[in-house]
């Protein structure tokens, strides 16, 4: 559906902050599907935990956010650019269910509520192998900046 050359036109994120590498579906204005191939490479392991590397809940939220991203810029058929920005604005009801650790995919469900005037509002969910690792609802803006 979208691969990571494809992402990486729709979002400003780069290594280490990419946190999307592929989209599954994408249902324009409603879902979105892209997963996150957790390896033991990505930089945050060496700190977080060395005797037991575990995915930061804060980075899975941001998973979120990016593919949250990737679906507001589809429904609105657009792109970001050099005079706008997609802040990260808000998240609800956050709950982490299961550790996310190296070797796991990360499989990135996120389904749009609302937008209205540049606010969007998601409910998103990760899970790993259909096991629930986080659920949220997250808001976002996007800005023209100056």
């Amino acid at each position: 559906m979208m691969d990571i050359h494809a992402i990486l036109k729709q979002l400003p994120h780069r290594y280490p902050f990419l946190l999307v590498d592929r989209v599954l579906e994408l249902d324009k204005g409603k879902t979105i599907k892209a997963l996150k191939n957790v390896t033991m490479n990505e930089p945050f392991f060496e700190g977080h935990f060395p005797h037991r590397p575990v995915m930061p809940g804060v980075l899975m939220l941001e998973a979120l956010a990016q593919a949250a991203a990737l679906l507001a810029f589809d429904a609105l058929g657009t792109s970001p650019s050099d005079d706008m920005v997609y802040y990260f604005a808000g998240i609800d009801g956050a709950r982490f269910k299961r550790p996310v650790e190296p070797g796991d995919q990360l499989i990135l469900d996120v389904e749009l509520l609302r937008m209205k005037a540049g606010i969007f509002k998601f409910k998103a969910k990760a899970t790993v192998s259909g096991e629930l690792a986080v659920e949220a609802e997250l808001t976002c803006a996007m800005r023209a900046i100056a």
